[in-house]
């Protein structure tokens, strides 16, 4: 059995105050795990993960996740389950709908593979 990989939310801020947040977290994860990051939006300045090489950083158009964003999410979703990180990092921009992408992250064809372990909004 596939153990499933533990997501965090990350949501809220600017796009720069989400990356932060995410590579604060990575100080508190063993280098030799394998975490993926997807973050929605593009870079608008300095890049905190991209000098992190243990990382697979993935980077979807800024829309809505649940809404516009759906299959872009979905399909960088299934590129990575394909080989589980440990760890996976999702950076969303608007808190609008999380309690949607919350619901679409637990259907059948990802409960078994991810099981969401915190949430943090900035």
């Amino acid at each position: 059995m596939i153990k499933p990989s533990l997501l965090t939310l990350v949501s809220g801020g600017s796009y720069a105050q989400r990356e932060v947040a995410i590579a604060t977290s990575l100080l508190h994860y063993p280098a030799d795990q394998t975490i993926a990051v997807v973050l929605e939006g593009l870079p608008d300045g300095a890049n905190s993960l991209s000098d992190i090489a243990s990382i697979q950083l993935h980077r979807i158009a800024p829309g809505c996740m649940c809404c516009i964003g759906n299959l872009a999410m979905r399909v960088t979703l299934n590129r990575i389950l394909r080989h589980p990180p440990i760890r996976l990092f999702l950076g969303v921009s608007s808190t609008d709908h999380l309690e949607k992408i919350i619901q679409f992250l637990q259907q059948d064809a990802y409960k078994a593979l991810l099981l969401l372990e915190q949430d943090i909004k900035i």
